[in-house]
């Protein structure tokens, strides 16, 4: 019982739409019908509003740190259930259709909570990637899989599969920035 509390409670916590509810609060727009239509932080950056595109990244981050850390206290060995869950609620939103984001905030707020030193990697990858590139999307690639490949280095084969799931499933939410990076086709990202 608790396997499923655990995971609806994080689930929904991680489907809340922030990019969505932030523009229509402060733009009165839909962010579905802005650059990508795509409800993240990326997304959110290309209302023009620095605003709105950073208060949505932080969220969706927040949204993930909130159930995963409480789990992690309270019933340490459902951390990756609660983890997935939060990601998929981000990626596959029930209020939405289903149709969410690319999940890249609400991983960084998994990795932080399951380990620092996790959320460093990645931030550090995806940092790099971006200064040599400019491509938020590649980034967040190459950044996901530095993850399994760092555990797989250090050696913490416990964690590897289900960190190796999550670089696949960023890897599907972001098939078609790969198909836009292929054809050069990408536009590259502002953080600033």
């Amino acid at each position: 019982m608790e396997y499923i509390i655990v995971g609806f409670a994080s689930y929904l916590m991680g489907s809340i739409p922030f990019g969505l509810i932030l523009t229509k609060i402060f733009l009165k727009k839909d962010i579905r019908e802005i650059g990508s239509g795509n409800i993240g932080a990326t997304n959110a950056l290309r209302t023009g509003n620095k605003f709105i595109g950073y208060s949505t990244l932080i969220l969706d981050i927040a949204k993930a740190i909130i159930p995963v850390i409480y789990v992690k206290i309270n019933f340490p060995e459902l951390i990756y259930i609660a983890s997935l869950c939060a990601f998929l609620g981000h990626v596959f939103p029930i209020w939405l259709k289903f149709k969410g984001g690319k999940g890249v905030a609400t991983y960084v707020g998994i990795l932080f909570s399951i380990n620092v030193l996790l959320g460093i990697v990645f931030i550090i990858t995806w940092g790099i990637i971006f200064l040599i590139f400019r491509y938020s999307s590649l980034s967040s690639i190459i950044g996901s899989f530095s993850i399994p490949a760092y555990i797989l280095i250090t050696g913490q084969m416990y964690s590897f599969i289900f960190f190796g799931i999550m670089f696949i499933l960023i890897f599907f939410t972001h098939r078609e920035n790969i198909k836009r990076l292929k054809n050069k086709e990408e536009s590259k990202t502002k953080i600033y």
